[in-house]
């Protein structure tokens, strides 16, 4: 029986992430699982590989991520809680200022038009400023390309600024790996569980990151109670890294070097400005309330919410906090991205 070329070239990119993660891996990379698979794969989009986006395998990777980080979670967390009402009261100030100096890029340096640079622009979610976009009269491809080039350089950022700057590595060692006969067969059923009754309570209250923050939820829950004390094993923790990765640099597919030289260009400059604008407000919420700059970077860095997360947790860090205020940005950012553009039609298309 032939397999089918989809099929195969969905293999293809998956072993190409695979190979690039174990090689970044040995190399000390932080977070190299992801950071690897996402490299490498993009460099096969680019160059033409004959590679497809392993995209029906996310909703079973991405809840394994939302347990890993719901079982992160921490008593001492509700102790912090007053110290994030300065963090939510700068947010929305903080999405304004970010959204603003990367829509002037994409309009005035890279010509979009308004429609594009302006859902180009919005530190939300990749699939839902694609929409939205495309429903705007947007250009869905270069949306989708500001948004996957926005998440690649911030993830490179600051995972490397992290791991070579302040020498934080986050390989998985023989001190934190978790085998995978390590957890019982209780544990194994309240892990799965914790990802099964998160995804259903997820869709019933419309949560925003669903296949995230339910099983995240749920996981937090059953570990703050004490029903299971362990993570999922780190083999499927890696697993989910790499093909969050790949499919991250499947999203090339297509795209000429001469594009992408154009949109990464643009993506970075739109990047490193939003990235300055998230210290400026980390240091401002550091010498307001109780929490550390590096916690309060994570959390404004315009990254997406699995991949910071991630980081987060590589770097030893509050992953409660970091995950929330993400949650929170995806949120504000979808609920109030159209009637935002609404307001500012006249003025950002005044021919129209």
């Amino acid at each position: 029986m032939t397999m089918p070329p989809h099929i195969r070239a969905q293999i293809l990119a998956l072993i190409i992430g695979g190979v690039c993660g174990v090689v970044a891996n040995f190399a000390g990379l932080p977070l190299p699982w992801m950071l690897g698979s996402m490299i490498g794969v993009t460099v096969a989009a680019v160059a033409g590989a004959p590679v497809a986006g392993p995209d029906r395998l996310r909703p079973f990777v991405i809840p394994v991520i939302g347990v890993m980080i719901g079982s992160a979670i921490r008593p001492e967390l509700f102790a912090q809680l007053g110290g994030w009402a300065v963090t939510l009261i700068a947010l929305p100030i903080y999405l304004a200022l970010a959204a603003g100096v990367s829509f002037m890029i994409y309009r005035r340096a890279g010509g979009y038009d308004p429609v594009t640079a302006f859902y180009a622009s919005m530190p939300g979610g990749l699939n839902e400023m694609l929409i939205m976009g495309g429903a705007a009269g947007g250009d869905e491809r270069k949306i989708a390309l500001a948004h996957a080039a926005r998440v690649l350089l911030v993830i490179l950022f600051v995972a490397i600024f992290f791991g070579l700057f302040l020498g934080v590595r986050s390989g998985a060692s023989e001190a934190n790996w978790i085998s995978v006969t390590a957890p019982t067969w209780l544990d194994y059923a309240l892990l799965i569980g914790a990802a099964v009754i998160g995804l259903r309570i997820g869709k019933l209250l419309r949560l925003p990151a669903v296949p995230v923050f339910g099983p995240m939820i749920v996981s937090a829950v059953f570990h703050l109670v004490g029903w299971v004390e362990i993570a999922p094993p780190s083999i499927f923790i890696i697993t989910a890294q790499i093909v969050i990765g790949t499919i991250i640099g499947t999203r090339f597919i297509g795209a000429t070097v001469t594009e992408i030289r154009r949109d990464l260009s643009l993506a970075g400059i739109a990047s490193l400005l939003m990235l300055g604008v998230a210290v400026f407000f980390a240091l401002a919420i550091t010498s307001l309330a109780q929490v550390s700059i590096s916690e309060a970077f994570l959390a404004f860095a315009p990254g997406g919410l699995t991949e910071m997360s991630l980081l987060t947790l590589a770097m030893g860090q509050d992953v409660g906090y970091v995950s929330a205020v993400h949650i929170i940005r995806i949120t504000l950012v979808i609920a109030i991205a159209p009637a935002v553009f609404a307001s500012l039609r006249s003025w950002i298309m005044p021919s129209q």
